[in-house]
């Protein structure tokens, strides 16, 4: 069997039980390690409150936005997947498209916080 119909045959339905608990406890993981060394860094940026500061650009006031989005997703994502999923994943590509547009960058670290989100929609729906 070639390798491209090995790859093609690998289907989301066909997770196992064991494979799906990995998953869920490598995003439960990465999820909390991200959220610890986050909150002092959004907390450490001074006032946090998005459109507050007239200092802040816009740039800095869609992350500010982003933020905390990603971390109440990061936190509820040990018991409701699908819902931390989406708060993880929709913001963070909105922002990640709109560095990519605006400033011309693309924010590199977002992607871990990125990939926890993915791990959360993988992983919903599934009954253990």
């Amino acid at each position: 069997m070639l390798l491209n119909d090995k790859i093609r045959k690998i289907n989301l339905k066909t997770i196992t039980i064991k494979n799906l608990k990995i998953i869920r406890w490598v995003a439960r993981i990465l999820g909390l390690a991200i959220l610890l060394f986050g909150l002092p860094f959004y907390f450490g940026y001074g006032n946090p409150l998005p459109f507050i500061n007239p200092d802040y650009t816009l740039w800095d006031n869609m992350w500010l936005s982003i933020f905390p989005l990603m971390f109440i997703g990061m936190g509820l994502g040990w018991k409701y997947e699908k819902i931390s999923g989406y708060l993880i994943t929709a913001p963070l590509t909105l922002g990640l498209i709109l560095g990519l547009t605006i400033e011309g960058e693309l924010v590199v670290h977002m992607f871990a916080p990125l990939t926890v989100g993915v791990l959360y929609l993988v992983s919903r729906d599934r009954k253990i």
